[in-house]
């Protein structure tokens, strides 16, 4: 293993990104009364060329006025190739108040973009005499994000988050496909004449997920299009955290309560990562570096496995 450590994300609950269009102010309140960690109000894709600046006043009224509670509060401005994102930078930081944490910045492609954005941020922060550091969220969504992801990972130290988007990323690729998200129906494999979806994101998940880890950013699975298709949603979710993603995102209310229980370490699973820990502590006190569990090896890996699973249901606990 490398000498450079692996840095430890941000410590915060994940489990699900609640979008809603900041156009629509009779979501806001719905959304901060929501069980979703994170809220994302969105002044890009959801929001109509025409609704944008009044999409971006309504966003900062109900930073300033509704109670979020202690939800990490996001929006997601408009991409670097578009006349709106420097404004929602600026006015953002200079109307909206401390309660922001965050932004999202979609179609990332590479490192320059973050330090882009970040100069902007950095500017208007000591004009303002911020006292919060507003952190960044990234939106992988291109086939220039996926090339450039370890370089957008490492880009800035305000950077705590990384997602997938399927729908514009799948644009960018070429994709024959207009969902997003989820199996899709030409993508199989065949065995004795019976078809096998496969999972087309799998390599981009993986990739993202590597960048993240390496750099210490959290990393987040995006849309599922179909929202009337929950086991489709459970099965996709289930997928990205085997694989290594802490969330997802919920483009309807419905599919909170879906992110929340995948996401949400089980209590035999927090169960066994506790007993696995004891055993290594009793296997320690014999001078054994490893010892078995319901017939299983376990190690020093396994410990580091065991961790994260006790703190991350200690951290949802702790809500």
């Amino acid at each position: 293993m490398s000498f450079r450590l692996q840095p430890a994300p941000v410590s915060r609950p994940n489990r699900c990104q609640l979008f809603g269009p900041g156009s629509n102010v009779k979501l806001f309140e719905k959304m901060a009364s929501s069980a979703a960690d994170v809220i994302n109000i969105d002044l890009e894709d959801s929001v109509a060329p025409t609704d944008k600046d009044a999409a971006r006043a309504n966003t900062i009224k109900a930073i300033n006025e509704v109670d979020w509670g202690n939800k990490t509060l996001s929006v997601r401005i408009n991409g670097l190739d578009t006349g709106w994102w420097y404004r929602d930078v600026v006015d953002l930081l200079e109307q909206a108040g401390e309660r922001l944490d965050q932004i999202m910045i979609p179609k990332v492609g590479c490192a320059a973009d973050i330090y882009a954005v970040d100069a902007l941020v950095t500017a208007v922060e000591k004009a303002k005499d911020r006292k919060k550091a507003l952190k960044f969220e990234v939106i992988i969504e291109s086939a220039a994000g996926i090339a450039h992801v370890e370089e957008i990972a490492a880009a800035s130290p305000r950077l705590v988050a990384m997602s997938l988007g399927a729908a514009d990323f799948a644009a960018s690729m070429g994709m024959s496909t207009t969902g997003i998200g989820g199996t899709q129906a030409n993508y199989y494999m065949l065995h004795e004449g019976q078809n096998y979806w496969a999972d087309p994101w799998h390599w981009a998940t993986t990739a993202i997920v590597a960048a993240c880890r390496t750099h210490g950013v959290l990393p987040v699975d995006g849309p599922f299009g179909d929202f009337s298709d929950d086991e489709g949603f459970r099965a996709q979710a289930r997928r990205v955290a085997t694989l290594g993603m802490v969330g997802k995102w919920a483009i309807h209310p419905k599919q909170i309560a879906l992110a929340n229980e995948i996401f949400t370490p089980s209590d035999e699973a927090v169960q066994e990562a506790r007993e696995i820990l004891q055993a290594m502590e009793d296997a320690k006190a014999r001078g054994e570096g490893a010892t078995t569990y319901k017939g299983r090896l376990v190690d020093i890996a396994s410990i580091k496995q065991a961790e994260g699973i006790v703190r991350q249901a200690e951290m949802i606990d702790s809500m």
